[in-house]
């Protein structure tokens, strides 16, 4: 089982009306769109990622989502981020997707970032701004990894 405390950081992410399908839940791909939001909204705030003239960028080289339960509008999603695996060039954030007050998540999934030079389009090292922003966020002696794959 997967828990919101499993998780350093969160960022509530209110759905929107155009998030629901025609079935009446939040369509699959909006779990990838949340995945990219707390990431991403991280990245800048926290590690300083400038999205429109920064020398790095961090292009998605891979990604999975596993659900759990149908999300709805009107809900917040309480979007948690930790990461996995730290790399020179890469991070691997593994997300959970939790309904306000949830013990369990709704939807859990990993992301992985390559970082590259914005022109060349070749990996770089992880610039030390994100670096540092990111390492606090490890999970810690991969106990939220092992119980993921124990759910």
């Amino acid at each position: 089982m997967t828990r919101p405390a499993d998780y350093p950081h969160h960022l509530p992410i209110p759905t929107r009306w155009a998030d629901n399908d025609v079935y009446g839940h939040v369509n699959n791909v909006e779990y990838y769109a949340f995945f990219d939001t707390v990431i991403n909204a991280y990245l800048i705030h926290e590690g300083g990622l400038d999205i429109l003239q920064g020398d790095a960028i961090g292009l998605c080289a891979e990604s999975h989502c596993a659900f759990r339960e149908a999300l709805t509008f009107p809900e917040v999603v309480d979007a948690g981020l930790r990461v996995g695996k730290l790399g020179t060039s890469s991070v691997r954030y593994e997300i959970g997707l939790f309904r306000e007050g949830a013990a369990q998540a709704a939807a859990t999934g990993w992301f992985v970032h390559v970082f590259v030079d914005r022109e060349t389009r070749r990996p770089v090292p992880i610039p030390p701004a994100i670096r540092a922003a990111l390492e606090p966020l490890q999970a810690g002696a991969g106990a939220g990894v092992q119980a993921e794959a124990q759910a």
